[in-house]
């Protein structure tokens, strides 16, 4: 199977006669939030233009990420409740918050479309021009240009915050930063570890036969320690859409670029009697799944992807292709190793890519599981101090609820054992996110909003980084563009309370009462973890 049209990147052309494109609002991201961000100025009766990197829209919601990862329901209001009411309509339903990539899909491209919205393909951002702290004009590799009163960042990475020179951070910072305890180096998660002692060697007990692969770190000098600060990021992988249904399945192919020994560690953890790596693994409508990382040794690849937030486009290109590699591998392993026991093989085997997803795409997802980029540094970073209700915003424009999530950034050796190091799972209930977060620094930018990669510590950030929370965000960041543009200031000038008003008529919902019965912490405690599967 030819997986020439997976990609992320390849060089666009310099057009001839290139486009200038003029509105006034300009959209870089058409991910989720930069959809509902687009809806919202439309109906504020803005003039709006997305460009998108890629060649899909619709960000992880369309590519593969079905089972929402939810928190509190009710703290879920605006353009965001409307998507999922949308898809409970396409499946007959009031809501739904489970569904199938190409109905997520459907619904992005039916707003699109009734509300004007145009898209461009293919806009890679080289250039930024600025004139007194406002961004005058951004400039596409294949020379299109887009010109606007306001502009939004939605991509997943901030590269237009970037490249409008707008403070940022990469990584973990230390918990003296902030005055966290949640954040930086982090040892000793009870979840997604290895269950029992796994030597790392490739010849066990044999430092010198090397680490097998996927095994970044032996040297004790270099492990750090609990809040220590670093430029490590959290594990990425695909979201990937599956279907037992024998005539909408494929079997899983072979990657391009196979090489079963990535999966040595796997092997040597199953031998051992543990067999974890596909627990969590939801149940859509239609047969499909939407499956995601389990365990000591799952999709997540872990610690090979600190290149990327900074990284150039080609140097993400080969990061994306190495997480195809990794996570078709995985399954092609489990299927057809035949090191790997039979009841293993007969069980993946009955999975397969289903024929009527990513049809462009070979039925893989086209969107990298991008769950950090770059976090934008304002006048205000949201920490785990809001996320434990330590600190409370007065400016809220939305809520996240979902629990403080960071996923592995490493995998290591201590004390001739292997373990994972830096997941983090603490629960909590729905807080408010501030405005200020959102907007930069008055002397850096006047006309952006970053409803993605906004300001935000590296575990608060786990928190808020959810699609629903995107949605609202970017319905936030499209009131906000449309009264400065009403009004005619900058994005730090906009009246908060002639915002809130604002943000109330569309249904957003901006504030929490903790009595109230949608209670997301007793529902993860109940929910957080499938338990390890031990294999005879």
């Amino acid at each position: 199977m030819s997986f020439e049209n997976l990609y992320y990147y390849k060089p666009a052309e310099k057009a001839d006669e290139p486009e200038v494109i003029n509105r006034d609002l300009i959209i870089y991201g058409a991910t989720p939030a930069g959809i509902t961000a687009a809806v919202q100025a439309s109906r504020m009766g803005l003039s709006i233009a997305i460009a998108e990197f890629g060649r899909y829209f619709g960000g992880l919601t369309s590519s593969g990420l079905g089972a929402t990862d939810l928190g509190a329901k009710d703290a879920i209001g605006g353009i965001a409740k409307e998507f999922y009411q949308e898809i409970g309509a396409y499946y007959g339903r009031e809501e739904q918050v489970t569904f199938e990539p190409k109905v997520a899909k459907y619904v992005f491209e039916k707003w699109l479309y009734e509300h004007g919205v145009v898209l461009f393909f293919n806009q890679h951002l080289a250039d930024v021009r600025m004139e007194n702290e406002k961004i005058k004009e951004i400039v596409m590799e294949d020379g299109t240009s887009y010109m606007g009163k306001m502009f939004v960042d939605a991509s997943y990475e901030g590269d237009l915050l970037a490249r409008s020179g707008v403070s940022y951070s990469v990584g973990r910072e230390s918990n003296a930063t902030y005055k966290e305890i949640y954040n930086g180096i982090q040892f000793g998660s009870p979840h997604h570890k290895f269950e029992k002692w796994i030597d790392p060697y490739v010849l066990e007990g044999d430092p010198d036969s090397g680490l097998l692969p996927g095994i970044t770190e032996a040297d004790p000098a270099l492990l750090g320690y609990n809040g220590q600060g670093d430029k490590r990021i959290q594990a990425y992988n695909f979201r990937i859409c599956l279907t037992k249904d024998a005539e909408n399945r494929l079997p899983f192919p072979k990657p391009t670029s196979y090489d079963a020994n990535r999966y040595s560690l796997l092997l040597r953890y199953i031998n051992e009697g543990f067999w974890d790596a596909m627990n969590l693994h939801t149940m859509l409508p239609n047969g499909k799944s939407d499956l995601n990382n389990h365990g000591a040794f799952s999709t997540d690849n872990i610690g090979m992807n600190y290149e990327w937030p900074e990284g150039s486009y080609e140097t993400r290109e080969t990061i994306f292709q190495d997480h195809v590699n990794y996570d078709l591998g995985f399954l092609y392993f489990l299927s057809y190793d035949s090191r790997v026991p039979k009841k293993i093989r007969e069980e993946v085997s009955k999975w397969g890519l289903p024929k009527d997803e990513f049809e462009d795409t070979e039925h893989w997802p086209h969107q990298l599981y991008i769950r950090e980029g770059r976090r934008m540094i304002s006048d205000y970073v949201m920490t785990d101090h809001n996320c434990l209700k330590q600190s409370r915003v007065v400016d809220s424009i939305g809520l996240a609820s979902y629990h403080m999530d960071s996923h592995h950034c490493r995998r290591v050796v201590i004390d001739g054992r292997c373990v994972n190091e830096g997941d983090v799972e603490i629960p909590i209930s729905p807080y408010p996110i501030s405005y200020r977060s959102i907007r930069p620094k008055s002397e850096e930018c006047t006309n952006l909003l970053v409803p993605v990669c906004l300001s935000s510590s590296h575990i608060a950030y786990g928190s808020i980084r959810m699609e629903p929370v995107f949605m609202i965000l970017g319905q936030s960041a499209g009131t906000a563009a449309g009264l400065a543009i009403k009004n005619k200031i900058s994005v730090q000038d906009v009246d908060y309370q002639e915002l809130k008003e604002a943000l109330l008529s569309y249904k957003q919902v901006v504030e929490w009462n903790d009595d109230q019965e949608d209670d997301p912490i007793t529902r993860m405690k109940e929910t957080m973890g499938k338990p390890t599967t031990r294999f005879k």
